[in-house]
């Protein structure tokens, strides 16, 4: 006999025999159950299978879900910003067209209050009109024609947050001492 072969009369599969004994073994049938033993495990066995696949499908189907109504969250979260931040601009272009009105009697500074306001009127309708796809494609358009602008902007913006930071985190002044008795040893 070879080391894998099984002698004569023990069968193929193990778990299935009902006359094993030890542990593992199947409870006590009569023989001519085993068959039919066997097919009922094998039966739940797909039931079981069957079942774990469509608890898989059910759950990739509310991940999808999930991730629509996220996504939809965000675009209206994001309408919103860019509606407030329209209205913000057209706030301020009205505010700058009433402070040219008050200088009536000099045309030239009131025609430049003028193009400022017109100018950010546009940009505020440019900002209503658009969507978030068409502002990120722009920006970076706008970064392969300038890099170097792009560059000095961001190094720039970081030289602000850092002295914002930093003044932001200084230790408030001692309201009964003297400035000058920080500097004293």
């Amino acid at each position: 006999m070879a080391g894998n072969e099984l002698p004569q009369g023990t069968p193929a599969d193990p778990i299935a025999d009902p006359h094993r004994e030890g542990p593992h073994a199947a409870p006590h049938a009569a023989p001519h159950d085993a068959p039919h033993t066997a097919a009922e495990e094998r039966a739940q066995w797909r039931a079981l299978q069957g079942d774990v696949e469509g608890l898989a499908d059910v759950a990739a189907e509310r991940g999808r879900g999930l991730l629509d109504a996220a996504r939809l969250q965000a675009q209206s979260y994001v309408e919103q910003r860019k509606s407030d931040a329209a209205q913000s601009v057209h706030d301020l272009a009205q505010t700058i067209r009433n402070s040219g009105r008050d200088l009536g009697d000099k045309p030239n500074v009131r025609a430049f209050f003028d193009s400022a306001a017109d100018g950010l009127e546009q940009l505020g309708s440019s900002i209503e009109r658009r969507s978030l796809g068409e502002f990120y494609s722009e920006a970076e358009s706008f970064a392969r024609r300038a890099p170097v602008a792009v560059a000095v902007g961001t190094f720039v913006a970081g030289l602000i947050a850092a002295r914002f930071i930093k003044s932001s985190s200084l230790p408030p002044e001692a309201p009964d001492g003297d400035a000058r008795d920080s500097f004293r040893a």
